[in-house]
C-alpha cells in the first residue's frame, strides 16, 4: 500500500468515525435538551437596530419556543471524543496504522482544534444566556460588543500564532504567486474572523447551516489534502462527517438546533483553516452562502438607514424567501446546491495555484 492511498483511507476512515460517534452522541444529547427543555422562552421581537420583526416572529414563534437549542455540542464534543481516541490509540499500541491516524499535531490542527473548543464554550454560555433570558441582547443572550470582543481576542490568538509562532506573514492569489503583508497579516487574520463569525446569520432554518457548512469544510479538506496537509485535512473530514450525522437529526423537521455552540465554533475555526491552508482569497467563493447571508442583512440596514424602507421583508435572505411563500426544506435544498457549486468552484481555482 502507498502513503497516498493510506492517507485517502485515513481521512475517510475518520469522517465514517466522526459520523459514527456523533449519531450514537445525538439521541443521548437530543433527550438531555427536552429535559431541562433547553429553547428560548421568548422568541425574538426586535431586529438589531431595535425594530420590531414582526415577519421573523410570525415565521418562528412556535419553532424557536419548543424546539432546544444546543445542538452544535453534538459537533464539537463529537470531534473532540475522535481526536483523543485515535490519540491515545497512538500511545498505547505499536500497531503502525493504528499509530499513524492520530491526526493531533503541532502544526496542523492544534490551532484549528483550540479555536473549535474555545469558541464553542463561549457559543455555549451565550445559549445559556439567550435561553434563560439574561443578558442584554435581544431576548436575552451576550451582549453584541461582548461576544465581538471575544472574537476579536480568538482572532488576536490565531493572528500571533500564525506570525509569531509560524513565521506566516503573506497570502497566496492564485496564478499571481504570494505577496507579504508584514504586520498587516495580524489584523487581516482578525478582520477574516469576524467576517467568518458575522456569517454565522445562515442558521435559522431546519438543515441550512449544517448542509452549508459541510460543502465548505468538504472543500477545504480537498485543498489541505492536496497541499500534504493530511491531518488538516482529516480535521476537515471529521467536521464533515459530523455534519453529516446533525443533519440527520436537524434536517425538517429539526430534532434541535445548532445554537451559537455551533455556529461560533465553526465560523471562528473556519477562518482558521483558511489561513492554514493559504486559502483566504477562495473563501469568498466556497463561503459563497456566508457571503450573500451577511451582505443581505448589510444592504438591508443600509437601505433602511439611508433609504428609510427596507430591500427584503425579512433578513438574513432565507427568511425573506420564507416570507414570500417558499417552503424551508425548498430553501434548504437548494441553498445546499449553491453551496456545493460554489465551493466546487472555490476548490478548482485554489488548485490552480
Amino acid at each position: 500500500m502507498t502513503l497516498f492511498t493510506f492517507n485517502i483511507i485515513k481521512i475517510f476512515l475518520i469522517s465514517s468515525f466522526s459520523a459514527i460517534i456523533a449519531i450514537f452522541l445525538a439521541p443521548i444529547l437530543i433527550k438531555f435538551l427536552y429535559k431541562i427543555k433547553f429553547w428560548k422562552k421568548q422568541a425574538r421581537t426586535k431586529t438589531i437596530t431595535g425594530d420590531e420583526a414582526k415577519v421573523f416572529y410570525s415565521l418562528h414563534k412556535i419553532r424557536e419556543t419548543t424546539v432546544p437549542r444546543g445542538g452544535g455540542l453534538m459537533i464539537w464534543i463529537s470531534v473532540l471524543v475522535v481526536f483523543v481516541i485515535f490519540f491515545l490509540a497512538s500511545r498505547f499500541t505499536d500497531i503502525w496504522w493504528l499509530k499513524s491516524l492520530n491526526f493531533l499535531s503541532r502544526g496542523e490542527t492544534w490551532l484549528p482544534l483550540f479555536t473549535l473548543i474555545t469558541a464553542s464554550l463561549v457559543g455555549l454560555s451565550d445559549d445559556i444566556l439567550q435561553v434563560f433570558g439574561k443578558g442584554k441582547y435581544i431576548a436575552g443572550g451576550m451582549a453584541f460588543k461582548r461576544r465581538m470582543l471575544i472574537v476579536v481576542l480568538i482572532g488576536g490568538i490565531g493572528a500571533w500564532w500564525f506570525f509569531c509562532k509560524l513565521g506566516w506573514d503573506s497570502i497566496h492569489i492564485p496564478l499571481l504567486g504570494d505577496f507579504s503583508l508584514g504586520i498587516w497579516y495580524v489584523f487581516l487574520f482578525i478582520i477574516t474572523t469576524l467576517a467568518c463569525w458575522s456569517s454565522g446569520v445562515i442558521d435559522g432554518i431546519d438543515g441550512l447551516a449544517g448542509g452549508t457548512f459541510a460543502s465548505i469544510f468538504g472543500a477545504f479538506s480537498i485543498i489541505a489534502f492536496s497541499q500534504g496537509k493530511v491531518d488538516l485535512a482529516a480535521f476537515c473530514i471529521a467536521i464533515v462527517g459530523v455534519l453529516f450525522a446533525f443533519l440527520w437529526f436537524n434536517i425538517p423537521p429539526a430534532k434541535f438546533y445548532m445554537g451559537e455552540t455551533g455556529i461560533l465554533g465553526l465560523t471562528t475555526t473556519l477562518a482558521v483553516v483558511a489561513f492554514l491552508t493559504d486559502s483566504l482569497i477562495v473563501l469568498p467563493i466556497i463561503g459563497g452562502l456566508l457571503v450573500i447571508e451577511v451582505a443581505s442583512v448589510i444592504l438591508q440596514l443600509l437601505s433602511k438607514k439611508f433609504r428609510k424602507k427596507k430591500i427584503w421583508l425579512s433578513t438574513p435572505i432565507h427568511h425573506h424567501l420564507e416570507a414570500i411563500g417558499w417552503k424551508p426544506e425548498q430553501i434548504t435544498m437548494r441553498f445546499w446546491i449553491i453551496g456545493i457549486v460554489l465551493a466546487i468552484i472555490g476548490t478548482a481555482i485554489r488548485l490552480l495555484g
